[in-house]
């Protein structure tokens, strides 16, 4: 199976930035597509982005232009999303998820979760 854990999480003002990392690590961690959902306190988790094992990636249509989800192409393990021009709209918490390719039996690994927090 495969363990993804995220990093970067933080306190940041209206207006900042900032840049969520994703480590995963397992049985071809390469073959899968990667991406990001969050979830804001009493609502549904919700798709970021997803960027797949061409490196090709797709928005959620509120996403796009304000983030931009990246992997690092040397071992295909990290996946990073920066965001900008947060609003107090963007606190959640933010969900690294791994999607098998699709002969796999395997089904979508989730990490454990970053707290980001937009407030003055």
């Amino acid at each position: 199976q495969v363990q993804l854990v995220e990093s970067g999480g933080g306190l940041v003002q209206p207006g900042g930035t900032l840049k969520l990392s994703c480590k995963g690590s397992g049985t071809d961690i390469s073959a899968y597509s990667m991406g990001w959902a969050r979830q804001a306190p009493g609502k549904q988790r919700e798709l970021v982005a997803v960027i797949n094992t061409r490196n090709e990636p797709t928005y959620a249509s509120t996403m796009q232009g304000r983030f931009t989800i990246t992997r690092d192409t040397d071992q295909w393990t990290m996946v990073h999303l920066q965001m900008n021009t947060l609003t107090p709209e963007d606190t959640a918490v933010y969900y690294c998820f791994g999607d098998p390719p699709p002969s796999s039996s395997r089904t979508r690994a989730w990490g454990p979760g970053t707290q980001v927090t937009v407030s003055s």
